[in-house]
C-alpha cells in the first residue's frame, strides 16, 4: 500500500520560515499528492491545488476545509480515530495561521503513515 513520508510537524514550521513560504507550497502539493495516491482518488490534482493555492488566497482556506476531510477519511482507511479538525483549519486559515494547520494535519497523517508501515513490515 503506497503511503506518504512522515515529516515531523515543527520541520513543516520551520522550513516554511527558512525558505519565506516556498517549502509550505512545497508541503501543500506533496501532501495532496500522497493523500491522492493513498486514498487512489485520481479527483485530487495537487498541480491544480497549487496553482489555486498561490494565485487565490481565499482557496488555500478551502483547502485546508477540503484535506482537512480528506485527512479524516484516510484515518479512517488506517483504522485510526477520525480527527474531523477541518473547522480548525478554516479558522486558522483566516487568522493567518495556516502554518499551525499545516503542522497539525502533518500530525494527523504522520499516524496514518505510521500505521501503514507496521502493517507493510
Amino acid at each position: 500500500m503506497n503511503k506518504g513520508r512522515v515529516r515531523e510537524p515543527l520541520q513543516v514550521l520551520l522550513l516554511s520560515i527558512i525558505t519565506c513560504g516556498i517549502y509550505f507550497l512545497y508541503w501543500l502539493y506533496i501532501t495532496a499528492d500522497e493523500i491522492r495516491v493513498y486514498l487512489q482518488d485520481e479527483s485530487i490534482n495537487p498541480g491544480m491545488e497549487l496553482l489555486l493555492s498561490i494565485i487565490c488566497f481565499p482557496y488555500v482556506i478551502y483547502w485546508f476545509y477540503k484535506f482537512g476531510k480528506l485527512a479524516g477519511t484516510a484515518q479512517a482507511k488506517a483504522g485510526e480515530m477520525v480527527d474531523d479538525n477541518s473547522t480548525l483549519f478554516i479558522l486558522l486559515a483566516i487568522f493567518g495561521l495556516t502554518i499551525v494547520g499545516a503542522m497539525i494535519m502533518q500530525g494527523q497523517l504522520n499516524k496514518v503513515w505510521t500505521k501503514n508501515s507496521a502493517i507493510d513490515l
